[in-house]
């Protein structure tokens, strides 16, 4: 068994495609949230999700698309963004986003797209590690949110270490240890590497393997600006941040 998991797509079709050109027909997919916002094509990504995915998390994009919770919290891009979202998805890609849990257990290992409890907190720190491997007793955390492919390492004693995975890279998972994975994004990285970003996860060999990979940014920034989306959305997209 292998999971391929995916997140923060944020309506980007063309990054979300290549991403599954990488998965064989026995992977299962997972997606931890906010399918929608930024991007121009929410109802492709929706539907795509809504067809591959073997479970899906809710991110605070997909609530805010649903009805305005937590857009106070929301830059003007990211607001104007969403707006723009809620004129055109489709009421059942809506009620589709509606139904997804803010948590899915599988296992030694919980999806959200945040942090455990706090689901819309961002993990950015030690601190922030430490508060989320409290909040649950799963030794395995897979999250999203920040846009940034990085992991920490909670030690048997309690430290934390921390590494980045910007080009990619994998992790071995060791006996007594705990891990959150974030597995950065497909649709907006903000690592300084506007490649896309996602995850394999390997149980039997506990492995975990991030992906960098290229996809046509020039047609999605063609596309954000057809829409009249923010050019902010635009030009993130090619710097990576």
């Amino acid at each position: 068994m292998r999971y391929a998991i995916v997140s923060d797509v944020h309506g980007n079709i063309e990054s979300l495609e290549r991403a599954l050109a990488l998965v064989t027909p026995d992977d299962r997919v997972l997606c931890l949230g906010d399918i929608v916002g930024y991007g121009p094509n929410p109802n492709e990504c929706v539907r795509l999700v809504r067809e591959r995915a073997y479970a899906t998390v809710l991110g605070n994009h997909d609530v805010a698309a649903i009805d305005n919770f937590g857009i106070e919290y929301f830059n003007e891009a990211a607001r104007k963004a969403i707006a723009w979202t809620q004129t055109v998805i489709e009421p059942e890609n809506l009620a589709w986003l509606n139904s997804l849990s803010y948590e899915v257990r599988q296992g030694e290992f919980l999806l959200v797209h945040g942090a455990p409890v706090d689901y819309f907190e961002y993990v950015l720190d030690k601190r922030s590690a430490a508060k989320a491997f409290a909040n649950t007793d799963a030794s395995l955390i897979f999250i999203g949110h920040t846009h940034i492919a990085e992991y920490y390492v909670c030690e048997a004693g309690g430290g934390i270490s921390h590494k980045h995975l910007q080009q990619g890279g994998e992790l071995e998972l060791e006996e007594g240890k705990r891990y959150i994975v974030d597995v950065g994004s497909v649709g907006q990285p903000r690592d300084l590497n506007p490649k896309a970003s996602m995850v394999f996860y390997e149980p039997e060999r506990r492995r975990v393997e991030w992906v960098r990979y290229d996809y046509p940014i020039a047609e999605v920034q063609e596309k954000i600006h057809a829409a009249a989306l923010p050019d902010l959305l635009a030009a993130r997209l090619g710097v990576g941040r």
